[in-house]
């Protein structure tokens, strides 16, 4: 049928339908945030939700931080109360499920006034993600700098910015580290323990660096770690650590199992079990296969002579894979990925749906949240097993000789 061939081979995706397909995005996104900021009125959206959504979160997890009460953060009930004090007592409640690491952050950009706040944050992650972009693209023999388009483009972009969330330094940090690995692993080590801050992200970066004897790297981010530990301690004092603990049944049963923000909210297996009527055992069982199943497929790939762009590639998914929680502006962490997964195209030549992979994890982020509140169909986790599975299929260098489709020739 035509419509796998086209599948197959990619052919529709040229240069110049994506060109458009980026332009429109963009277009679009900024129709969104105008609309958004015409209908605001004082910190607050047209709903009543504050602008910039989560960000509400940090930025009263650093007022409580510099008011001496960093520990209350981890009350629901008292950090709900701070939220509605600040964006007024029809706020909802978004709760701090984060280790004390992401205070230092949090308490110095609540010392601003809050829209300098947002805008400091925003701007200032965004520039680090592109920054470690160009670096990781760079390393991979990309020149071109129109992939600067896409990169804004990327659906990811739009959630976290709508979100005021962390997207960008999760993705800034893990693309970072991957870009510096070979060149300056201490540097890609203190990356790694940077991304501490979102613990549930980094399952898979200790075994793929036990894998491959990363021993510098895995000392320079075990010293990253103890050293935010030890800051924090300083900072914000001892009982940080027992709060952060104590907090953590909340975040499981209110946010992971009983999906109370809406299981369509998050992309993983676990959700989508849930989501589906399954039990909390069974979303445990099969998310736990998950996680072991992509963990015994890096470790055999990243052991075997495939070229690094797609090991770090499919490490960059199998990231979101692995863990149970994850939302939509999360996708950012794919970004990395897409760009590896083109640029190994464009050099070697696409393999087998390769580009149509590449293509629909692209758009994965505009469709993660909308499909499954519409439908209960969650067509991220599909999505990134289908990349997952054929990367891996077509890693292997016989595979790889056979390429014959190429980007520029479409």
């Amino acid at each position: 049928m035509r419509v796998i061939d086209d599948l197959r081979s990619g052919t529709p995706l040229t240069l110049e339908r994506m060109r458009l397909w980026a332009v429109v995005l963009l277009a679009a996104y900024s129709a969104s945030f105008v609309f958004l900021l015409a209908g605001a009125h004082g910190l607050n959206d047209f709903e009543g939700r504050p602008l910039g959504s989560d960000y509400a979160d940090i930025y009263v997890a650093g007022l409580e931080a510099n008011a001496g009460h960093a520990a209350e953060i981890y009350s629901p009930a008292a950090h709900h109360a701070a939220e509605q004090a600040v964006f007024g007592e029809k706020t909802p409640f978004y709760g701090w499920h984060y280790p004390p690491f992401f205070l230092l952050i949090a308490a110095p950009l609540a010392r601003l006034p809050y829209f300098a706040s947002l805008l400091v944050w925003q701007a200032a992650t965004l520039g680090l993600y592109l920054l470690a972009s160009a670096a990781l693209l760079r390393r991979s023999g990309v020149t071109n700098r129109s992939w600067i388009l896409y990169a804004l483009a990327f659906p990811g972009v739009f959630a976290t910015l709508l979100a005021g969330h962390n997207g960008f330094l999760t993705a800034a940090l893990l693309t970072g580290a991957l870009a510096f690995l070979d060149e300056a692993p201490l540097l890609a080590g203190i990356l790694f323990g940077l991304l501490a801050y979102k613990p549930q992200f980094g399952l898979m970066i200790p075994l793929v660096l036990l894998a491959t004897g990363r021993w510098r790297t895995i000392a320079s981010a075990t010293l990253t770690v103890a050293a935010l530990v030890a800051l924090c301690t300083v900072a914000f004092g001892f009982d940080i650590w027992p709060a952060f603990a104590a907090s953590g049944k909340f975040t499981r049963t209110f946010v992971l199992e009983e999906g109370r923000t809406g299981f369509y909210r998050i992309q993983s297996v676990f959700a989508w079990v849930r989501m589906w009527g399954g039990s909390i055992g069974l979303a445990y069982l099969l998310q736990g296969g998950m996680t072991a199943g992509c963990a015994a497929s890096l470790y055999r790939l990243w052991r075997t002579p495939v070229p690094q762009d797609i090991k770090n590639a499919m490490l960059c998914i199998a990231a979101i894979l692995a863990t149970p929680y994850s939302l939509d502006y999360d996708l950012m962490a794919l970004a990395p990925a897409i760009g590896l997964l083109f640029a190994d195209g464009m050099t070697h030549g696409f393999r087998p749906y390769q580009k149509t992979i590449a293509a629909a994890l692209w758009l994965s982020p505009l469709l993660a949240r909308t499909i499954p509140a519409l439908t209960h169909v969650p067509v991220t986790i599909p999505i990134l097993l289908a990349g997952f599975v054929l990367t891996l299929r077509y890693a292997t260098p016989e595979v790889r000789a056979n390429a014959r489709t190429s980007l520029a020739s479409a």
